[in-house]
């Protein structure tokens, strides 16, 4: 299955922005990103009573680039702030690439990479309301 994702931080760049109401503002400069981070318009997370956040694996995208790729799996936080990982079917994170996203994160949010069945099952369950 797809989703399609919004693009709010660049692989390699530091510039952090928020998406809101179809425009992007600066809201950070930060350690660079391992990864495009972003969000999936319209899916709201209870955990946070925010838009889902969604990584793309690839090489570096615009903020502001809308995306659509294959749900290829999860990062699970204790938190439930989960993360969406989106790509090509052949693009599914490498050992490496897994280890340096899941260390982006703060030890104490326990993070997990989970496959895409149990990606599809959290988001059908976002869904179904």
């Amino acid at each position: 299955m797809r989703l399609s994702m919004v693009v709010e931080w660049s692989k390699g760049s530091p510039f952090r922005y928020a998406w809101k109401e179809g425009r992007l503002s600066l809201v950070a400069v930060d350690q660079p990103a391992p990864v495009n981070y972003g969000l999936i318009p319209g899916l709201i997370n209870p955990a946070d009573g925010e838009e889902v956040d969604a990584v793309y694996l690839g090489p570096a995208l615009p903020p502001g680039t809308q995306v659509e790729g294959e749900v290829v799996g999860m990062v699970w936080l204790a938190d439930g702030d989960h993360k969406l990982l989106l790509g090509t079917e052949e693009g599914k994170p490498g050992p490496g690439e897994v280890q340096e996203l899941l260390a982006w994160f703060h030890p104490g949010r326990n993070p997990r990479l989970l496959g895409p069945q149990e990606a599809w099952d959290w988001v059908s369950a976002l869904l179904r309301g």
